[in-house]
């Protein structure tokens, strides 16, 4: 497995992932902490401001309450009070006289005080004249909302409840406390009554900034009061947990510890939402500030990168050109930088390369066909010191004596030959085909063994396919000549020529084998080397011209290979490419 390169990356991958590394989740991860601090401070702050204002009204309403309990417990030890309501008074006028005396005065305090708008006092001493103020505690009172609910506490200290006020509701609160201190004054009942002011509930809860609705509950949980205006508290006793609370609520919470508040609470409720409503603001500038931070360095890194990446990629396309030996000069500003820099470089070199290609190659190349041309003029003045239309001539009339004398085997052999002078002097096409090949080397050999008889014996082998197969003309007679007169001729036994042609995949196999004397191992040294001498034929003229003519025609895509032993005869191996 090939391990991570930092190398292998492309410039305009590594430009990005320095740009991320560096530049992004630096900056997203700054402003999402910014954010979330701010959140969190400003949700801690508002929490805290919430707070203080739950415990601010529960303040407010716990001195309201105080001032109450504090005129009920005056009026709770004043002896003259249990005088006048214990009292027998037989006569109408007798009550009048105690109550402008006494309860008057007591009366027209109580106002000053803004939290108690009135004051009662109840009692079931039937001598009294039940009017100002003063009132009987018949069925109606013993029935009423507010009497019920104090009974059974309001003997040990005041009892702050609800009653029916004018409208019909339980809108007005009272301080309820039953007059019982004097236990030598206890012959009738005693109840005294603060009525608070209509409008104190409304004042303390809705004076105070609350983003949220505020309910006051009594010790059973039952809403006495509240901001919330789609609980309608003041048509009877609803349970404040029978409130369906959204899943994002807060609930603060302040208690009440003294005996005639125990375990009243002030409940305030408000949404996670509204506390973050100023984060908003900071959000949305945190976000538009990440936006300008993060799309202006993106903008102008993607405008450096494209400059790096372009102008690297235009340097590599003319590279690869080079490749293919086009040494196109790159064209545009020379720039200053080191891109620039490399980008003259690189045409400097293509300069030089080309300059040297027109100093060398081609005037090599100049040289080789001049050479070319002059030894095609030498050979074409070979051939044309000898009449080859002479030579047909007086060969086809040998050939036709033969068949009048009836010398069958002569005239053949003439023939073989003559072909064989008209294939030497004529060249013809640069391709054949196997089945041609192998017809101009069953002449040659048919010649060979009407010269020696029985000492030439052949054999030759070829595979239907192949013999559609194309191959360089005359690549494989110079072997066989080579066979029959180096081989086979010298020795003084019969001698043996196997020719083999067959198809092997995508490639034709041929094989020439002799089994006469052989090449000594010095000379055979000599022909391989000589093989690939390439300026100068010499020795070995067949096998090297057909050496280079495979190697011209097939590049390196052949495979030729001559093994000998001395009086053991020679093999040639020839693998060429399948061609039709």
């Amino acid at each position: 497995m090939n391990r991570f390169n930092f190398n292998n990356i492309g410039l305009r991958n590594k430009l990005l992932i320095i740009y991320i590394v560096s530049v992004f989740i630096p900056i997203t991860l700054t402003h999402i902490a910014f954010y979330q601090i701010t959140s969190n401070n400003v949700r801690t702050q508002k929490v805290n401001d919430i707070s203080l204002s739950v415990k601010q009204i529960s303040n407010d309403f716990r001195t309201a309450i105080d001032d109450a309990v504090e005129i009920s417990s005056k009026l709770y030890t004043d002896y003259e009070l249990y005088n006048f309501l214990e009292n027998k008074y037989e006569k109408t006028i007798d009550f009048i006289h105690a109550y402008h005396d006494y309860y008057i005065g007591i009366y027209k305090e109580v106002p000053l005080f803004s939290t108690v708008r009135s004051l009662n006092l109840y009692t079931n001493n039937d001598t009294v004249i039940y009017a100002g103020g003063v009132n009987k505690i018949d069925t109606l009172v013993k029935e009423s909302h507010w009497y019920k609910e104090s009974e059974l506490i309001r003997q040990s200290y005041p009892v702050l409840t609800r009653r029916i006020g004018e409208s019909g509701k339980l809108d007005t609160f009272s301080l309820i406390r039953e007059m019982d201190y004097y236990k030598t004054k206890d012959s009738t009942q005693k109840i005294l009554e603060l009525q608070f002011d209509l409008g104190l509930m409304e004042h303390i809860f809705h004076n105070v900034t609350f983003p949220g609705d505020i309910y006051l509950l009594d010790e059973q949980g039952i809403i006495e009061y509240t901001t919330n205006p789609k609980v309608n508290w003041s048509e009877g006793d609803i349970q404040y947990h029978s409130l369906t609370l959204s899943k994002d609520a807060l609930v603060f919470e302040e208690s009440f510890n003294v005996p005639y508040l125990n375990n009243w609470k002030v409940v305030g409720v408000t949404q996670e939402r509204l506390l973050l409503e100023e984060v908003q603001d900071s959000r949305n500038f945190i976000l538009y500030l990440a936006l300008i931070n993060l799309v202006f360095p993106s903008l102008f890194i993607v405008y450096i990168t494209s400059s790096l990446h372009l102008r690297i990629l235009r340097i590599l396309k003319h590279m690869r050109k080079a490749e293919g030996q086009n040494f196109e000069l790159i064209k545009g500003v020379n720039y200053q930088d080191e891109i620039g820099e490399l980008t003259q470089a690189f045409n400097r070199m293509a300069s030089k390369i080309k300059e040297l290609i027109n100093d060398v190659y081609i005037a090599d190349i100049q040289k080789k066909d001049l050479e070319l041309q002059r030894k095609q003029a030498q050979l074409s003045a070979l051939q044309s010191q000898i009449n080859p239309h002479f030579l047909f001539n007086v060969l086809e009339t040998i050939r036709m004596r033969s068949i009048l004398k009836k010398e069958e085997e002569t005239a053949k052999i003439i023939q073989n030959m003559a072909k064989m002078l008209r294939k030497s002097f004529i060249w013809g096409k640069d391709w054949v085909s196997v089945e041609e090949e192998i017809y101009l080397i069953n002449c040659f050999l048919e010649i060979q063994h009407y010269r020696f008889d029985d000492k030439m014996q052949y054999h030759i082998e070829v595979d239907p396919e192949a013999k559609k197969c194309i191959i360089p003309n005359m690549s494989l007679i110079p072997f066989v000549e080579n066979a029959s007169i180096h081989g086979i001729e010298p020795i003084k036994r019969n001698g043996l020529i196997n020719i083999s042609i067959k198809c092997h995949g995508d490639a034709i196999i041929c094989e020439i084998k002799d089994n006469g004397q052989g090449i000594e191992k010095e000379e055979y040294e000599r022909l391989m080397q000589s093989i690939e001498e390439v300026e100068s034929i010499g020795e070995h003229v067949g096998i090297k011209n057909v050496y280079y003519r495979l190697k011209l025609h097939y590049s390196n895509h052949f495979d030729f290979k001559v093994k000998s032993a001395e009086g053991e005869g020679t093999t040639v191996r020839i693998v060429l490419p399948f061609q039709k």
